[in-house]
C-alpha cells in the first residue's frame, strides 16, 4: 500500500471544507431573524478591516450574501489577497445547448476576483469591479462535479485594484480564467 492512499483525495477534501462552511453558513441563518438593513450591516462592521469581514462571514459570524444560495457556490476559503469559492453545475445553470451558461462562469469568477481584494482593504475602505474580462476554455455539464474559483490580488493600490482568478476542477484541470480592475473609495 502506497502512502498516499491515506491521503484524503483533493475532491473528499474540498467537500469536507465546503460542508464545514455550509454547517456554519446555517447556523448563522438560524441565528439570524430577520435580514439586517444596511444600517444594522455596517455597524456590525464598522471598524473591521476587509480580511476581517471576509473571516468572519466565513466563519459563520454573519449569513453569506443571498447571490450564493441563487447560484450554488459558496466562499470556502480566505487569507490575505486570496479568495476561493466552490459550487457544483446544476441543471438550472445551464443554457440551451446543456452546457453551464457563461453568466454563471462569470459571476463564480467575479466574486473571487472582488473577494480577494476585499481581503486587502483597510477599514472604511470599499470597492467596486469597473472591469471584468472572462475566458472560458471549457464547457461545464451536469457531470462536471464541483469547481473552484481561486481569486489572488495581482496589484492593491489606493485607488485601484487588479486580481485575477481561474476556475479548475479537483485535478487542476482549467475551465476559465479571468482579470478585474476595481475601483477603491471610502466607504460611505
Amino acid at each position: 500500500m502506497n502512502a498516499q492512499d491515506h491521503l484524503p483525495s483533493t475532491l473528499q477534501q474540498w467537500n469536507e471544507q465546503l460542508e464545514t462552511v455550509l454547517s456554519r453558513q446555517k447556523l448563522a441563518r438560524q441565528a439570524q431573524t430577520n435580514e439586517p438593513g444596511p444600517a444594522e450591516s455596517a455597524q456590525k462592521l464598522a471598524g473591521k478591516s476587509g480580511l476581517e469581514v471576509m473571516t468572519l462571514m466565513l466563519e459563520g459570524g454573519f449569513s453569506a450574501p443571498r447571490i450564493s444560495e441563487t447560484m450554488d457556490f459558496y466562499l470556502v476559503e480566505v487569507a490575505d489577497g486570496l479568495a476561493i469559492f466552490q459550487g457544483t453545475p446544476q441543471a438550472k445553470h445551464f443554457n440551451p445547448m446543456g452546457s453551464v451558461h457563461g453568466g454563471w462562469f462569470a459571476t463564480l469568477l467575479d466574486s473571487a476576483l472582488g473577494c480577494c481584494v476585499h481581503t486587502q482593504l483597510p477599514p472604511g475602505k470599499a470597492y467596486t469591479t469597473s472591469q471584468l474580462n472572462v475566458n472560458i476554455v471549457r464547457a461545464a455539464n451536469a457531470k462536471t462535479g464541483p469547481l473552484r474559483a481561486i481569486g489572488r490580488v495581482v496589484h492593491m493600490g489606493r485607488q485601484v485594484a487588479t486580481s485575477e482568478a481561474k476556475i479548475v476542477d479537483p485535478e487542476g484541470k482549467l475551465y476559465a480564467h479571468a482579470t478585474s480592475t476595481c475601483f477603491v473609495f471610502d466607504a460611505r
